[in-house]
């Protein structure tokens, strides 16, 4: 299963305490204490495993370590090795809240400022985002001698590392997403066109997850079935509905089988319109899937019932090799536009 909405603690590691010491070696007397180690970072990086927040279902706490105490004969405490944690490209890191009060924060990682609901997101493979600063180590007393003070028993603690609780949110990324209501045909398109193995039957709600695909560089995302109401949260309606939102273009697959096509285009652009009115505003291609289960004459007067209300439609089907080739040109333009320089 699909994890892409999921709520987590993290924390990055304390600073050392500084140490109090002083210089046993002959004519050489004095504080010797070394400096505590800082904190680890944590950091989130982006990776292109759709799945991987998974590792977050049994595990809901991030810890980075602690640095070192400081030590004699000015020996200073190692620093805490950060965290990396890998989570998918298009995912939304959001600050619930803040951890304990008096922490250190830093402005340039996510939520500077303290307030929660700060924002970052990961859109790159390979991009690393500080999450949470880990506290500064402590002084030893050799940082506080002085003309007046030769011999001193001061220290500093350790700086505690900084601490949330944030809400990691999967959009995805892909440059096509194929929509539409259950058993319209897109699971089976995207595995003709790419090598994805999605799941396929001929009952509604076969698909429970996005899958992927890759036709050449493009990005082909099958978003599972939205029923009407989705836009509201029936059925896992906001669930879908979310990751269309970063999208780029759409392939609206109505199926040729439906006793009303253009009643069933006109839910589907409700639904996208009602929950963000920026996804109406995308590139949208229109296709009128397994046309080969009906006559000739039915798919002409579907065709026509859809150009009455404005949609222009293609009519394809996975088992006819030149209307798939039709798809695929589509593609080829799109592919085009998005990699010229």
């Amino acid at each position: 299963m699909l994890i892409d909405d999921i709520t987590i603690k993290i924390k990055a590691g304390d600073g050392g305490d500084g140490a109090v010491a002083f210089n046993k070696n002959m004519m050489s007397l004095g504080p010797a204490g070394g400096d505590g180690g800082n904190g680890g970072n944590v950091y989130f990086e982006g990776v292109s495993d759709l799945n991987a927040l998974g590792q977050f279902r049994n595990k809901k706490k991030l810890v980075a370590d602690d640095g070192g105490h400081g030590r004699k004969q000015f020996s200073d405490g190692a620093d805490g090795e950060d965290l990396i944690s890998k989570i998918p490209v298009g995912t939304v890191i959001r600050i619930l809240d803040m951890g304990p009060p008096g922490l250190s924060l830093q402005s340039d990682r996510v939520g500077a400022g303290g307030a929660a609901g700060e924002v970052k997101e990961i859109i790159k493979i390979g991009e690393r985002v500080l999450v949470a600063r880990g506290g500064r180590g402590g002084k030893g007393n050799f940082k506080f001698r002085s003309a007046t003070n030769t011999s001193p028993k001061e220290f500093q603690e350790g700086i505690p590392g900084e601490a949330f609780t944030i809400r990691l949110e999967l959009k995805l990324i892909a440059d096509v997403g194929l929509v539409g209501l259950p058993n319209a045909g897109k699971s089976s398109l995207l595995n003709e066109l790419t090598n994805a193995k999605s799941k396929v039957a001929n009952y509604p709600f076969t698909t429970l997850e996005p899958n992927l695909g890759v036709y050449y560089e493009l990005i082909l995302a099958d978003i599972p079935g939205l029923i009407e109401g989705a836009s509201s949260g029936k059925g896992l309606g906001v669930k879908f509905l979310q990751h269309i939102e970063r999208t780029k273009t759409i392939f609206h697959l109505i199926s040729a089988e439906s006793e009303n096509p253009a009643a069933y285009y006109s839910i589907i652009r409700k639904e996208l319109s009602d929950y963000n009115e920026e996804l109406a505003l995308k590139p949208e291609y229109v296709f009128l899937s397994k046309s080969d289960m009906i006559s000739e004459g039915s798919l002409d007067d579907k065709m026509s019932a859809l150009k009455k209300i404005g949609v222009i439609a293609a009519a394809i089907s996975i088992h006819d090799e030149s209307s798939i080739n039709q798809v695929k040109e589509i593609l080829n333009e799109i592919k085009a536009k998005n990699f010229e320089i």
